[in-house]
């Protein structure tokens, strides 16, 4: 973790806030961000936004004045400076109230990957540049390293960045990129010194209405449908020295510090949607009828819910420590990793156990339930899959 000689980085959670936060499922910094979004982010048109891949762009400013896009961010710049448990217990809450899963994830893919990297690696220029806008919801930021054929060999990469007088120039195609075709300003990492491999990669600032880039449309996908999701194409994009984001060479360093947060606490929202997932499981399985009496009578039917609570308990409880790692500036890639693939996991199994719960009409669109797990299986993939976390585990282990 890098050290803050600034006083840019969040302050450091409060132990007895951690604790609380892990023994209280309704902790009330969460439960108020639960109740504002069930009341200011209505579901109501959500069924044909996920239809046509529409962002809830009146939701996204919804948030911002709400204060969440700049919960990390300093006051000078216009955010609020909350410590990293404060703002994962608020992007659970978000999660528990919205039902619209891809404005979350956007929101949480922003703040724990480009305005983290702003925050720690961002020339003051830079910050002094960027953060008011991100704070007030007008600056969109995407986070661009995957490549079309270097998805988790992600140093594989074959953008480029050319050093021609003060400037350099960026060729190549970032793909599947969270919020790309939304986005004002995208971090892009590319090879400054290709023979150096991993260690020749440096990150740029790339603003989208300049020459030589590209945002693609919205790209279809199974789920997470109200998330833009796209490619950003450079083709001879100048970019100054001014917009490189920390020394040449650093991209590693700046990729390895973001992930750590990205990975350990993405899950936050859809931890939260699992919880009312959870609670609409049990509400129907008291309600429908089956053979004279309802069907969390049934044993088939107690023990499918059961172990949904028991998979969400356990990831929150990971993704909770997790945020207290990072928030006291400690090493969290091992408990980054493990709460990616539990948390990850979890939603996924408690997706599909509640489509069972609720029978037929759990596979109707009308219903959100089939909306939900097709919501919760991208996270099987992206942020790096199971199997990559797995090794990371592994490798840190020193199994071999």
């Amino acid at each position: 973790m890098q050290h803050d000689d600034r006083g840019l980085l969040p302050p450091r959670p409060d132990d007895a806030l951690v604790v609380d936060a892990l023994v209280r499922a309704d902790h009330p910094i969460k439960m108020a961000v639960a109740d504002w979004a069930a009341d200011q982010l209505p579901g109501d048109d959500l069924i044909e936004r996920d239809k046509n891949s529409t962002f809830f762009e009146k939701g996204w400013l919804a948030c911002a004045d709400r204060g969440l896009t700049g919960a990390l961010v300093p006051e000078r710049f216009g955010g609020r400076g909350v410590d990293v448990v404060t703002a994962t217990l608020e992007l659970e809450g978000l999660g528990l109230g919205c039902r619209d899963t891809g404005l979350g994830f956007a929101l949480a893919s922003q703040i724990l990957s480009f305005t983290d990297a702003i925050l720690r690696f961002g020339s003051e220029e830079q910050q002094a540049a960027l953060l008011p806008g991100v704070c007030a919801g007008h600056t969109i930021g995407a986070f661009c390293i995957t490549e079309h054929e270097t998805g988790s060999d992600a140093y594989a990469m074959t953008a480029t960045a050319e050093r021609d007088g003060d400037d350099y120039v960026l060729h190549g195609h970032k793909a599947h990129i969270t919020l790309a075709p939304a986005a004002d300003v995208a971090i892009v990492f590319a090879k400054t010194n290709p023979a150096a491999g991993a260690w020749g990669i440096s990150a740029f600032l790339v603003h989208t209405d300049r020459p030589g880039v590209t945002r693609s449309g919205v790209i279809e996908k199974m789920g997470l449908r109200t998330t833009p999701f796209g490619d950003l194409i450079l083709d001879g994009y100048r970019a100054p020295e001014a917009d490189r984001l920390g020394p040449e060479g650093a991209g590693v360093s700046i990729f390895t510090t973001c992930m750590e947060s990205e990975r350990g606490l993405i899950f936050a929202t859809q931890l939260g949607a699992a919880e009312r997932i959870i609670g609409e499981a049990i509400d129907r399985a008291r309600s429908r009828q089956a053979f004279g009496q309802p069907i969390g009578g049934f044993q088939a039917v107690s023990h499918r819910i059961a172990d949904m609570k028991v998979a969400h308990e356990l990831a929150r409880v990971q993704m909770i420590k997790t945020a207290a790692l990072i928030g006291r500036g400690d090493t969290a890639t091992m408990d980054a990793a493990i709460s990616k693939l539990v948390a990850s996991e979890a939603v996924a199994d408690i997706g599909l156990a509640a489509a069972r719960v609720h029978g037929a009409r759990g596979y109707l669109t009308d219903h959100d339930v089939e909306r939900d797990v097709r919501d919760a299986l991208g996270g099987l993939v992206y942020s790096g899959t199971s199997d990559i976390q797995k090794n990371l585990i592994a490798r840190l282990l020193r199994v071999s």
